[in-house]
């Protein structure tokens, strides 16, 4: 069975569309099972009805006609239950419907799983069989049911990828396809895909049609001809280096490409109408699953040189076009992984939105987005991310979801949004210079989190009294080495004079978990919990040492900087890295610098710091908390992965239990506490921990004018009457919803953005 499965999926794997998927999968599972009868029926989003779409075994021209209500049927009740029902005597059950157009009246025994990705129904899998006496036993469901769920994401994409190039599973226009990602930048940007890829990667080639097919043969015909002359010239030089049947692997790849082989199939491609490189990707790609479906381990390797051949090709192909990326006036970036260097591609003010496949909101490219304010999603799940070239597209930053071929209806919903943000932030250009202050008088200061100079210039302009959180890694992320003292120090300075002689809190090196150096990579099976933060720098004292070097000498004349560790776990970390601190400090100054010893404090950001901030209070300056890192680690949520993002929520009851205590033991022993983070930048969010007592809150730039005008308009008293309501609550969704309320009813409604997702509030829109 295992072997079945494993050709299975890879045959349905290389299926070129959904149909043809399914038919596959309908055919090869009949006949492994041994059934009369194997159907798929998928579940229409646009109708909520479930389709047959393939079958093998009822009459054929069912298929596409006959659909059933979402619990209709022993179908529906499959779907409807998400779980397996097994019947000797179908017929018989109460919840059965017979279709006459099926012929399925012949047909007694039923077998029906649900296939489900990520918690959505896509469909039904269904075997039957005409005796009546026949059940299927536990080893052909538990068969039939690892079947679905092998299958579930390949059916997910190929059924997107059919939604992106326009059409439902009944044939109709589609319109308004959404994916799930995670937010990367805030904000909402609309406008027209461009697909960017990295050189001689076949997999990531986008789809597109060729623009003058005679061109595009020429390009092929001369890569096969340059690869042709480098193999054969490899062969030459290796002839009296090589046994005879190490010599007849050349001859292998060279009858490859022989214009009956490989070149053949992908012209006869490129002459249907497809450009060079698609055809190419096409053909090894066929090739390759062929090969590897083989029985034969020697045949099954061969897969590998097709493979390699296909890169040759690919680059040779890439070297010859010089066409170069058109970015029209609103181009939205997309890719498997975007890279800074990408960016710096498109020309200047026509960048209006990123996606990125892979990434998290803490990557580099993520962080640079914000910097430039533009809306970014990433990490998005089973996109089919070679569709999106030319397409029109909406990205929303705020919820971490993209539409493809938008309807009228939401691009004006969407345009609407850019629009209201446009004017609020024009309307509170009026605060910058005021404080942050209620009206009963209670005072919070309004920090930023940094990481580029660009940052700076954001910051600055919309009011900030201070860098709560300077990321450092980023210097060390747009390098290919590790930044000299020298070269840390300029960075260092240029954010410190920035904001004189207002605080600059520069965290030390934070790498490990989801941010990585090029030049230091570090593979572990669970990074969220390994070597990271302070635990690397600590290890490695050497990188410690020079950085805390620079940031000591770019202080003079200043001395406004606060230096931060992060990732603290324990007392004996913090006794070690102030130990390393003192001693920079006081080798500073024998060198002539004339600089003040720096406050230093601690990063509350993982469960065990919460229950010793007394015992770290004692030790360091201040505290503050890092509620991204905090939050995921107290609910076990990696927030990154958009599998699990719906449990990841800071709004939870046991985070807010964890920072009303971090506030009240910090305070206690007379330190000064802030949070770092989305909670501290959320208008709701800011107002609850300005009533813990937190006496500083740092966010990206772009939130601060609406977090300012909140906490402005309230008094504390009503605050803190607020956030005792809702600690009495025990459910995230009920404590958000409830904050939103009181913003509404206080005026706020304006700065919410929607709590659910923003489909579901469009199609509340529409309705109404």
């Amino acid at each position: 069975m295992l072997s079945i499965l494993r050709s299975l999926v890879q045959e349905v794997n290389g299926a070129r569309d959904l149909q043809e998927a399914l038919d596959v999968i309908v055919s090869r599972v009949q006949k492994a099972m041994g059934t009369e009868v194997c159907s798929v029926y998928l579940l229409d989003p646009a109708t909520n009805r479930y389709i047959l779409m393939a079958t093998e075994g009822l009459y054929r021209k069912a298929v596409g006609k006959v659909s059933l209500g979402y619990s209709e049927g022993l179908v529906g009740l499959v779907g409807s239950r998400e779980e397996p029902i097994n019947l000797e005597d179908a017929p018989a059950h109460p919840r059965y419907r017979y279709f006459p157009e099926t012929g399925e009246e012949r047909f007694r025994s039923f077998l029906g799983v649900p296939i489900i990705h990520h918690r959505r129904v896509l469909g039904v899998l269904v075997v039957q069989q005409r005796e009546s006496s026949r059940c299927f036993d536990e080893g052909e469901e538990a068969f039939l049911v690892t079947v679905s769920a092998q299958l579930a994401g390949v059916i997910a994409h190929s059924e997107a990828t059919g939604a992106i190039s326009g059409l439902s599973l009944t044939g109709e226009e589609a319109r308004d396809v959404s994916f799930n990602g995670v937010p990367g930048a805030p904000g909402v940007a609309i406008g027209d895909g461009v697909v960017v890829y990295p050189a001689a990667d076949l997999d990531v080639v986008p789809e597109k049609p060729a623009e003058d097919i005679e061109q595009e043969l020429e390009m092929f015909r001369a890569a096969v001809k340059a690869v042709r002359e480098d193999i054969e010239r490899v062969a030459n030089r290796l002839a009296s280096q090589l046994r005879p049947e190490e010599q007849a692997l050349f001859d292998v790849y060279l009858r490859m490409l022989g214009d009956e082989a490989l070149p053949g199939e992908v012209a006869n491609q490129i002459r249907e109408g497809t450009w060079a490189q698609g055809a190419l990707k096409q053909v090894v790609q066929q090739y390759v699953r062929h090969f590897e479906m083989m029985d034969d381990h020697y045949l099954q390797e061969r897969a590998v040189d097709v493979r390699d051949l296909g890169r040759r090709l690919l680059s040779h192909l890439q070297e010859g076009d010089q066409r170069h990326l058109e970015y029209p006036a609103r181009t939205v970036l997309v890719s498997e992984e975007l890279t800074p260097a990408m960016l710096g591609e498109v020309p200047k003010g026509q960048l209006v939105g990123l996606v990125s496949v892979k990434g998290s909101s803490n990557s580099h490219v993520a962080i640079l987005a914000r910097a430039m304010g533009v809306p970014t999603v990433m990490g998005l799940v089973d996109i089919p991310v070679n569709q999106l070239d030319g397409k029109e597209l909406v990205v929303d930053g705020f919820e971490g979801q993209i539409f493809a071929s938008p309807s009228d209806d939401l691009r004006a919903f969407y345009q609407a949004i850019c629009d209201e943000e446009d004017e609020l932030i024009r309307g509170l250009e009026a605060l910058r210079d005021q404080p942050c202050e209620t009206t009963d008088g209670h005072r919070v200061s309004m920090l930023v989190n940094t990481g580029l100079m660009t940052d700076v210039v954001r910051s600055l302009s919309h009011g900030a009294e201070g860098i709560g959180l300077y990321r450092t890694e980023v210097p060390f992320m747009i390098k290919d080495r590790f930044p000299s003292e020298q070269e840390q120090r300029q960075y260092y300075r240029e954010q410190l004079e920035a904001f004189a002689p207002n605080p600059v809190t520069m965290r030390t090196l934070d790498v490990g978990g989801d941010k990585s150096l090029t030049y230091f990579p570090i593979q572990e099976e669970n990074p969220f919990l390994g070597w990271r933060g302070i635990r690397v720098t600590l290890d490695h004292p050497e990188i410690f040492l020079v950085q805390v070097r620079a940031m000591l000498k770019a202080s003079e004349g200043l001395n406004n900087l606060q230096i931060m560790l992060p990732m603290i776990s324990n007392i004996s970390e913090v006794e070690e890295s102030l130990h390393l601190i003192y001693r920079v400090y006081h080798e500073v100054r024998e060198e002539g610098y004339d600089i003040h010893m720096p406050k230093v404090g601690v990063m509350v950001e993982i469960p065990a710091a919460v229950y010793q901030i007394r015992e770290l209070a004692d030790r360091v300056d201040f505290l503050s908390v890092g509620s991204n890192d905090l939050t995921q680690y107290l609910l076990a949520v990696d927030r990154n992965n958009p599998r699990v993002a719906q449990l990841y929520h800071s709004y939870h009851p046991a985070v807010l239990q964890a920072l009303v205590r971090i506030a009240q033991d910090a305070h206690a022993v007379g330190k000064p506490v802030g949070i770092c983070g989305e909670l501290a930048g959320d208008p709701g969010g800011a107002l609850l921990l300005m009533a813990m007592g937190f006496d500083s809150l740092s966010m990206n730039a772009a939130s601060l004018p609406k977090v300012k005008s909140v906490i402005r308009s309230v008094s504390r008293e009503w605050a803190m009457q607020l956030l005792e309501d809702v600690l009495l609550l025990d459910s995230p969704h009920v404590i958000k919803s409830c904050v939103d309320l009181a913003l509404r009813n206080a005026g706020f409604g304006r700065y919410l953005r929607p709590g659910k997702s923003t489909t579901v509030a469009f199609a509340e829109k529409a309705l109404s």
